[in-house]
């Protein structure tokens, strides 16, 4: 009320005309607007948006890379078959699995009245030996639909490797195997194969390999294992693991999967390396040739490296010998620790023995040692491997392992911090250590008399002073006494 008593009349017309003005100018703005055509709001719209454009090089490399993938597709697919399998037991069961065509035999005729088989040639396909299992029938379906009885021609359950063959009058091509010794880190990786089964059959997918040389396969696998998160699932075991040139670089085995479920990015493949030789050998003898030394080793812990001085080191430990084996009569004693076969550095235990097994019988090898801090070549010519000798217990010297004390044994055990003595972690029954009497949890004090307080010196007695008899002294219970003898024939 104020504001208007001072207005003028002059001012207040001044005002109402101002304020007409903004009204109406508001008004043409929001008409004008209203009728722009769409063109028209397009323009401002564009103006504000900037669109974005797939760089041009960019694009043809993806495009490129696209085309590589769908020529090493068409290469190796139609190589890669569907092992199906039957098992007769209790109930009849059904496998799955997937395999590769390598080999191509020569052209036969079937025999009239005794084989049923179609004229052609006959196909080898590898595949993994737990794809195979107990199978009392065996068939082979490839990517054209067709299905054709298999027979099994060679197999190895320690290389979880197989080997089984089909006849057809058709043709198919035969996978180029590449060498999976040149595998890096981040190198691209294809798997294929027929995963669950026949509904996802004959399955592409990618990844690359994640890490080489793994080890701890399943049911005593002694190959190391090419890592990949290319998706690998059940039924995809026998089937290749491609690189980027269409060459096979490993089969397809197993997955890591913490609920026992599917694929979560930890899939494991032989190096095809691995696989070479036994290819050629189930072929052509229908068994693989195995070397084999004699020895049982295992990976030294941090404290038992320690008190050995091998701290750092790669290698694996001798636990012990087959009484006359290749190992014996070279000079190899427990407790060495192999660093090199023939030259070839040694990382661990699961690796010595493959190298080991590679290793034809009758070959002449080298195998590089450290005793006492001291390195030694041992030559040594390797044996024929034969389970009823590699794993006869009476001949496993000494038979029992032993263990340095730590604070973990002591307190497991209830042992003072005066307590001394060499730890015997395990006896085999049977073996020359067991039939003395010894029992896991004894602490060694001498060896046939001679005292032994560390490690190294128990090593050195065993070997040195055990030529004709052993026997331990030894506490139990806080007691001290002596072990039977056991007498050696040498």
């Amino acid at each position: 009320m104020k504001l208007m008593r001072k207005l003028t009349p002059r001012n207040l017309f001044i005002f109402n005309l101002v304020f007409v003005g903004i009204i109406f100018g508001f008004f043409l703005a929001f008409i004008s607007f209203s009728h722009r055509t769409p063109e028209v709001r397009a323009v401002a719209r564009a103006q504000e948006i900037t669109p974005i454009e797939i760089p041009l090089d960019a694009l043809a490399a993806a495009e490129s890379l696209q085309l590589t993938l769908n020529a090493i597709v068409e290469k190796v697919l139609p190589s890669v078959v569907e092992v199906k399998t039957v098992s007769q037991g209790q109930r009849r069961q059904q496998g799955m699995g997937s395999g590769l065509i390598v080999r191509r035999g020569t052209a036969a005729e079937p025999q009239q009245g005794r084989d049923t088989s179609p004229a052609g040639y006959t196909f080898y396909v590898l595949t993994n030996n737990h794809v195979i299992g107990n199978a009392t029938e065996i068939i082979i379906a490839t990517k054209d639909g067709a299905e054709y009885p298999a027979a099994i021609v060679g197999r190895d359950g320690r290389r979880d490797l197989a080997i089984v063959s089909f006849r057809s009058a058709g043709n198919f091509p035969l996978a180029v195997l590449g060498d999976s010794d040149s595998v890096r880190v981040g190198h691209w990786a294809i798997a294929m194969g027929n995963p669950l089964g026949a509904q996802f059959a004959f399955s592409v997918t990618m990844g690359i390999v994640s890490a080489v040389g793994r080890v701890g396969g399943p049911e005593g696998n002694i190959n190391d294992f090419i890592q990949t998160d290319a998706s690998i699932n059940q039924g995809n075991s026998g089937g290749p693991l491609v690189n980027i040139r269409g060459e096979i670089i490993g089969i397809n085995t197993w997955i890591a999967s913490p609920t026992g479920g599917g694929n979560v990015g930890l899939g494991f493949a032989i190096p095809i390396n691995n696989a070479k030789r036994a290819i050629d050998e189930f072929i052509s003898y229908g068994a693989l040739s195995e070397g084999w030394l004699g020895v049982t080793l295992t990976d030294p812990d941090r404290f038992t490296a320690s008190v050995m001085g091998l701290t750092g080191r790669l290698g694996s430990k001798v636990v012990y010998l087959s009484l006359g084996s290749p190992a014996d009569r070279g000079g190899l004693r427990v407790g060495d620790f192999v660093t090199h076969v023939d030259s070839r550095e040694v990382r661990g235990t699961n690796q010595f023995i493959q190298m080991i097994s590679d290793l034809r019988p009758g070959q002449n090898s080298v195998i590089s040692i450290i005793r006492d801090g001291e390195s030694i070549n041992i030559p040594v010519t390797i044996a024929d491997r034969r389970a009823q000798v590699a794993g006869d217990a009476r001949n496993l010297w000494p038979g029992i392992s032993v263990h340095p004390l730590t604070n973990e044994i002591r307190s497991g055990w209830r042992l003072g911090s005066e307590t001394q003595g060499i730890f015997v972690a395990r006896v085999i029954a049977g073996s020359p250590g067991g039939l003395t009497g010894l029992q896991r949890g004894d602490l060694i004090t001498a060896i046939n008399g001679i005292p032994v307080s560390d490690l190294l010196t128990f090593y050195r007695v065993l070997a040195e002073e055990t030529e004709t008899e052993l026997w331990f002294t030894f506490t139990r219970g806080g007691n001290t006494l002596d072990s039977s003898r056991f007498r050696r024939d040498r």
